[in-house]
């Protein structure tokens, strides 16, 4: 298996689907880029070409799952999740690897070597790290311990006998890591990097801001976790007119969606631009991000899709406000 697109048409192809995010997006099309390129190299044997995984960090809402999960969609690849914190809480974490291992296989249609190319999402890897005041908790530096085997590379025997080697099943962790920022207040002053004047400083900034590995030690990762996720990337809060987009810009946006399904039985939808604001506004104060979006426009819709299919004279919808009764007409 080789990837046929380079970075910018990668995220030319996630722009179509996920708002915002730019950076991130341009880190992980790179990585994805190198990391295939990597399988593919004939580099001589005295040059070992090593795995570079993924750590994402952001808010919750923010699009970390959306990225993988399309990433993996327009590249054609397996592609599975899982959460940390469940792995912290049980008391088989090898056994519950060997399952993410199994449904990626399954994912892959059974084809071995095509799941041995797939992407595995571990969310919620913030919540493995130590409780302030307190010793690393044991679940959770058990788990980093567990994951790091898998995410170096390495033969794990299945259930039916077979063994899947992870050594080039790419491997993206993403967190909130809430209070990494008051460890880069401490750790980065901004100017530990001479500057003179022809020096781009939108560069030197980038450098001085990148999180570094000893920051993840702080936070609660062990060395040996954080070392093997040496790309770091974070993404920010969505703001309004990023929800606003969100809402009916993508592919599948859920504006798109309903008008799709209205269509389906001859009536057209239309939502004005105030009523998006107001959805946003909503979701924000939630502080669920993008996650928000759906269940609050699913909940204006209510009324509308009880009624259309009982009432086959209405052919327009329209709604003008969150707080407004829709307008039904023929």
């Amino acid at each position: 298996m080789s990837i046929q697109l380079k970075p910018s048409e990668i995220v030319a192809r996630l722009n179509e689907h996920v708002i915002g995010q730019e950076n991130a997006k341009k880190t992980l099309a790179v990585a994805i880029y190198g990391h295939f390129r990597r399988m593919a190299s004939s580099a001589p044997d005295s040059v070992e070409l090593t795995k570079s995984n993924i750590l994402l960090i952001g808010p919750t809402g923010t699009g970390k799952t959306l990225l993988c999960e399309t990433l993996a969609r327009i590249l054609d690849l397996p592609f599975v999740t899982a959460d940390a914190t469940s792995l912290a809480q049980t008391q088989f974490v090898g056994d519950e690897i060997e399952a993410i291992l199994h449904r990626l296989l399954d994912r892959a249609g059974g084809d071995l070597a095509r799941a041995q190319r797939g992407i595995v999402f571990v969310d919620e890897v913030d919540k493995l790290k130590a409780v302030d005041g307190q010793s690393r908790a044991t679940s959770g530096e058990s788990v980093q311990h567990a994951l790091l085997k898998i995410m170096e590379g390495a033969p794990v025997k299945l259930k039916d006998g077979r063994h899947i080697d992870t050594t080039h099943i790419l491997f993206i962790c993403g967190g909130a890591f809430v209070g990494l920022d008051h460890i880069l207040t401490k750790t980065h002053t901004f100017g530990f990097i001479a500057t003179q004047s022809g020096d781009d400083q939108k560069i030197l900034e980038r450098l001085n801001a990148r999180i570094k590995p000893t920051d993840l030690l702080e936070f609660g990762l062990i060395p040996e976790f954080a070392g093997r996720l040496p790309i770091v990337t974070r993404l920010h809060d969505l703001t309004q007119d990023m929800l606003v987009r969100i809402l009916c810009e993508p592919k599948n946006a859920i504006y798109k969606q309903f008008q799709a399904m209205l269509a389906a039985d001859g009536v057209s939808l239309e939502v004005a631009a105030p009523v998006f604001a107001q959805i946003a506004e909503l979701a924000i104060e939630y502080k669920a991000g993008a996650r928000s979006l759906r269940g609050i426009f699913e909940e204006m819709m209510v009324d509308v899709m009880y009624a259309v299919p009982d009432h086959p004279a209405i052919k327009r919808v329209e709604i003008r406000s969150l707080f407004e009764p829709p307008r039904l007409s023929g």
